[in-house]
């Protein structure tokens, strides 16, 4: 299949620089002619494929060169977009060059500069474009890779724990809908969890509990309670785990990894400073965990275990509700009520 010509957009106020430059590129480029900056921006908005590059005077009418300049650099759907400048004899090529702009291109036109200059960034372009598409496949594929290697152990984490391994799944799901929920409804949260990632958010839930592999097995599978000393030792599983995760990769440089730790850190943080492992209160404990501890409580309840029959979901419901402002996140625990529905049907699902 036969490449697209590429598209240059041309902006200039006078005719026949805009005639000049397209009688120039004609024969290897699309030229989209546009006669002052409003004009460019609504060309662009509507432009399918966008512009290779973009030929920009400095001096017009209806928002300036400099002026849309600017505009194109502080919008992400136009900022990758190179702009070479057309400049006049007044005009400072350094500072346009310094501002971000990729080249110039000096009043009279010289058609073999004009030529060379357009091909040149936009092979640069082609090339940058490029490696960007590289990189995002390879990521993407070492993605999947760390996505199926930490479910599997998360997996493993569960079944050592005579849980079915739905446990996970369960919890997961629960964050998702929390997250979205506090997303869409424009809460105090909203604009952390958009940039946290809630995907990300919710696949990390998959670690919650992987330092219980360091537990021993007369702990961990003990059917009744577990004695003091015990418990002090299965507490240890939230510390246990951040040291496993921070040995899976950067913590700093990878938001799952991250999002991981955070949560199986603090996911038995409470609200009112009496948790552990380190006694965190209010918004001091990560907006992940305390999302988490909700979930990863809501399903001990709802769901049997070794030691424990299932709760009803309404009351399951009234334990989540009285522990608002207490273990739990005021403004989560009211998601979890408003999306209960949601809940218990997941809880029915995965079983």
């Amino acid at each position: 299949m036969l490449e697209k010509i590429p598209t240059v957009l041309v902006v200039d106020d006078i005719d026949m620089n805009v005639m000049i430059l397209e009688e120039i590129l004609k024969n290897d480029y699309q030229i989209i002619p546009a006669f002052n900056g409003k004009e460019a921006l609504e060309k662009l908005h509507a432009a399918n494929p966008l512009p290779k590059i973009i030929l920009l005077d400095v001096m017009m009418p209806q928002m300036n060169g400099r002026e849309l300049f600017e505009i194109l650099k502080a919008d992400k759907s136009f900022n990758r977009i190179p702009v070479i400048f057309i400049t006049a004899e007044n005009d400072s090529e350094s500072e346009l060059l310094a501002a971000g702009a990729v080249d110039f291109i000096n009043k009279p036109f010289l058609p073999e500069i004009v030529k060379l200059r357009v091909r040149n960034q936009i092979e640069l372009k082609n090339y940058s474009d490029s490696l960007e598409q590289m990189v995002a496949e390879k990521t993407a594929e070492a993605t999947k890779t760390l996505d199926n290697a930490l479910q599997g152990l998360a997996n493993v984490i569960e079944h050592r724990d005579l849980e079915s391994g739905e446990h996970v799944k369960r919890t997961q799901l629960f964050v998702r809908i929390l997250t979205d929920y506090l997303i869409e409804t424009g809460s105090v949260y909203a604009e952390d969890l958009l940039n946290y990632n809630p995907e990300i958010i919710m696949k990390s839930m998959a670690l919650h509990d992987v330092g219980k592999i360091a537990i021993p097995d007369k702990i961990l599978l003990k059917p009744g309670k577990l004695d003091p000393d015990e418990y002090e030792i299965m507490k240890t599983h939230t510390t246990r785990g951040k040291e496993i995760i921070a040995e899976l990769g950067d913590i700093n440089a990878s938001m799952y990894l991250k999002h991981c730790q955070d949560i199986c850190y603090g996911h038995h943080e409470r609200w009112d400073g009496k948790g552990y492992p380190q006694q965190l209160k209010g918004e001091d404990i990560p907006l992940t965990a305390r999302i988490a501890s909700v979930a990863d409580v809501y399903d001990a309840l709802v769901c049997a275990r070794v030691y424990k029959a299932a709760m009803p979901y309404d009351e399951a419901l009234e334990i989540i509700k009285s522990g608002r402002s207490a273990q739990f996140d005021p403004v989560i625990t009211d998601a979890v009520v408003m999306v209960q529905e949601q809940f218990k049907d997941i809880s029915q699902k995965y079983h």
